[in-house]
C-alpha cells in the first residue's frame, strides 16, 4: 500500500539539511570493520550517504585511488573523464576524486562551466575518445541515479564506456576497503586548489557533440517535421542543459515544464514510500507530468544523472518500462534502414539494420513480452543477470543492437549499427519516444496494446520479502538442483535457472519458468529482503499465485537449510 502522501508534493519536513549532509561528508569517518560503512560495488557502483558513515570524503579518497591504482596496472594511460550529477553529495565528491587524480599524475576532465553531467554523456565522451587517440580514456560517474538526496553514488567505467564488470570492481573494492583499513596512508591528494592549477586537469565540453550527434542515432528531422507537442520534466538532474541545447542546435521546440536545480529536490512529488525519489518509472515521483499528459503528444522525464527514461503519453499515462522496452525494441528492429516505401503496421516486416546478426539484450527480470517480440522480429535474445555492466561489451562490439533492463535503463546502437553510448542513455530512450510517434503517427501506448491482443495481456509485478543475512546468502548461491518443487501456480516448472541463458553469468538467485509464467528471486544488496520478480499472461490471479508459489518455494529452500 502507497504512503498517504505518495504522488504529493514534498513538504518542508521532508527535504535535507544540505549544509548538515556536506558537514558529515568531510566530518565522519566510517569504521571498516562496519560492513555497511565499507566499500561496496553493487550493480551500480558505490553508494551510500554522508548521514550513516556509508558515503564519506575517505570512501572517495579510497575509491579514488583505487580506481588510479587500477588505472596503472591495466595501462589505462588515456584522460580520465569525470561527471556529477545534482544530489548535493556528488560535487564534493568530485572535487576529492579530482585532488586524488591530479596528485597520481592522471589527466582529469571535468564539464567546462561547473555544468553537471549526465551519465550517458561520459559514456559517449570516452567512446569518441577512444575512436580516434591510440591512448584509451576511461571515465567516473559521480551519482547515485535516482535514489533520494542525502544519498550519493560513485561508479566506474572502464575503456569501453559503460560500468566495470564485477572483475574489474572486485579489485578496487578490495584495495579501497585496504587503504580505509589503513586509514587511507596510503592515498596521493592536493588541496583542490592547487589541483586545479596542475597540467592534470581539464575543462571538458560534454554537451556539444553528443548533441550535435544526436541525428545519427535519433531521427531528429521527422520529429521536428511532425510539429509535436512533446513536454520534458528533468527533473531537477543533468538533462536539463541537455533539452536547452537540443532544442538551440536543432530547433525542435521541447517544453521543459520544470527548469529547477534543487539539491533538495523540494519540487518533487513523494514517491510510493512517502521519501523524495526521482525515479522516472514511478508514477508516484512522475504525477507531475503524468497530470500534464493531455497537453502533450507525448512527453518524458528522467532520473538525477539521465541514465533512466520515464515516457508519458495521453493514451497510457505513464508507461510501464517493460511495455516500452518491447515498443521501443520492435520499432528499431524494423524502423532502422527501411525503405521508404514500408508503411506503419505493428507487425511489418521492413528491413532491420544492416547488421542482420544484431541481438537483443534483455535482464532475465525484463517482461517475456521482449521474447514474443523477438521471436516475431526473427531476433536472438541475449538474457543476462541484473546489471547494466552485462550489456557493455555486447553494445560495444556492435552484437546487441539494443540493451535494456526492466528498471527503464537502456540504450542502443547508431543508425549505421555501430555504438552510441554502453552505458544506459536515457536521453535517446526519451527521443525514441517522440520519433516513435513522428514516424507512425501512434501513441507508444497504443503500439504496445496491438502488441497485447496479438500475444496475450502481460501481468506483472515486484514485491519484496524479508530474510535474514544468512538466507540472502543462501539464495545468492541456491542452484537448480535445490528446488524440488514441479510446478508453480499449477502449471509445470519447464526451467530451473541460476546462471542467464545469454552470458552463463550467476543470477545471484534463481528463476523459475513455466508456459504461462515465471518468477525471479535474488537477494537485496542493501536490505534485508529478497526481491520476487513473476510476470502471467494468464491473469491477476494467476500471476498472485506465481508470487505465493514462489514465496513457500522459497521458505522450503530455507527450512531445509
Amino acid at each position: 500500500m502507497a504512503h498517504p502522501q505518495a504522488g504529493t508534493v514534498a513538504p518542508p519536513e521532508t527535504l535535507i539539511d544540505v549544509t548538515g549532509l556536506i558537514a558529515a561528508y568531510y566530518e565522519l569517518r566510517p569504521d571498516p570493520s562496519n560492513p555497511s560503512q565499507r566499500v561496496a560495488f553493487g550493480t551500480s557502483g558505490h553508494r551510500g550517504s554522508a548521514l550513516n558513515a556509508s558515503f564519506n570524503e575517505a570512501h572517495i579518497l579510497a575509491i579514488a585511488q583505487a580506481v588510479c591504482d587500477y588505472r596503472k596496472e591495466a595501462g589505462i594511460d588515456g584522460p580520465l573523464f569525470i561527471g556529477r550529477d545534482t544530489h548535493a553529495l556528488s560535487t564534493p565528491a568530485q572535487m576529492t576524486a579530482v585532488r586524488v587524480c591530479a596528485a597520481n599524475g592522471i589527466d582529469v576532465h571535468i564539464a567546462a562551466g561547473d555544468e553537471y553531467t549526465p551519465t550517458p554523456l561520459v559514456s559517449f565522451a570516452i567512446l569518441e575518445h577512444n575512436k580516434t587517440h591510440a591512448d584509451k580514456a576511461d571515465g567516473i560517474v559521480i551519482t547515485p541515479s535516482h535514489n533520494p538526496p542525502a544519498d550519493g553514488g560513485f561508479k566506474y567505467n572502464t575503456p569501453d564506456g559503460g560500468p566495470a564488470d564485477t572483475d574489474v570492481t572486485a579489485k578496487i573494492e578490495a584495495r579501497a576497503n585496504a587503504l580505509l583499513q589503513e586509514n587511507n596512508a596510503g592515498v596521493r591528494s592536493l588541496p583542490y586548489k592547487e589541483a586545479l592549477k596542475t597540467p592534470h586537469v581539464f575543462r571538458h565540453d560534454f554537451l556539444t557533440p553528443y548533441v550535435e550527434a544526436l541525428p545519427q542515432v535519433i531521427d531528429i528531422d521527422a520529429v521536428k517535421a511532425a510539429n509535436l507537442r512533446i513536454g520534458v520534466d528533468p527533473m531537477g538532474g543533468t538533462a536539463l542543459p541537455v533539452y536547452r541545447k537540443i532544442n538551440e542546435m536543432h530547433g525542435l521546440d521541447l517544453l521543459i515544464v520544470n527548469e529547477k536545480i534543487d539539491p533538495t529536490f523540494s519540487f518533487m512529488t513523494l514517491d510510493h514510500d512517502g521519501k523524495i525519489r526521482m525515479d522516472c518509472s514511478s508514477p508516484y515521483a512522475m504525477a507531475s507530468l503524468v497530470r500534464l499528459r493531455d497537453k502533450y503528444d507525448v512527453a518524458f522525464g528522467n532520473d538525477a544523472d539521465a541514465d533512466r527514461h520515464g515516457i508519458v503519453t495521453p493514451h497510457g499515462g505513464l508507461m510501464n518500462p517493460n511495455h516500452y522496452l518491447s515498443v521501443a525494441i520492435w520499432y528499431l528492429f524494423t524502423h532502422r534502414k527501411k525503405p521508404k516505401t514500408c508503411k506503419w503496421n505493428p507487425f511489418s516486416r521492413c528491413k532491420v539494420w544492416r547488421k542482420t546478426g544484431l541481438e537483443i539484450g534483455k535482464t532475465a527480470v525484463s517482461s517475456a513480452m521482449i521474447d514474443k517480440i523477438a521471436r516475431s522480429l526473427k531476433k536472438s535474445v541475449y538474457e543476462v543477470p541484473v546489471g547494466f555492466k552485462w550489456f557493455v561489451k555486447g553494445l560495444h562490439e556492435g552484437r546487441l543492437g539494443f540493451g535494456g533492463e526492466e528498471s527503464a535503463g537502456a540504450s542502443f546502437l547508431r543508425m549505421d549499427a555501430t555504438p552510441w553510448s554502453t552505458d544506459k542513455d536515457g536521453i535517446i530512450m526519451n527521443l525514441l519516444a517522440a520519433e516513435i510517434r513522428a514516424v507512425t503517427g501512434r501513441d507508444p501506448a497504443e503500439i504496445y496494446e496491438s502488441f497485447e491482443n496479438e500475444y496475450g495481456k502481460s501481468y506483472y509485478a515486484r514485491i519484496d520479502a524479508p530474510a535474514t543475512p544468512e538466507q540472502k546468502a543462501r539464495l545468492k548461491n541456491i542452484t537448480p538442483d535445490d528446488i524440488t518443487s514441479q510446478t508453480l501456480a499449477g502449471e509445470k516448472i519447464v526451467q530451473r535457472l541460476s546462471r542467464a541463458p545469454g552470458n552463463g553469468a550467476p543470477l545471484g538467485g534463481i528463476k523459475l519458468v513455466t508456459e504461462n509464467g515465471w518468477a525471479a528471486m535474488r537477494p537485496s544488496g542493501t536490505e534485508d529482503i529478497y526481491k520476487i520478480y513473476a510476470e502471467s499472461f494468464v491473469s491477476e490471479n494467476h500471476l498472485q499465485q506465481i508470487q505465493k508459489d514462489a514465496r513457500a518455494i522459497l521458505s522450503t529452500f530455507f527450512e531445509n537449510a
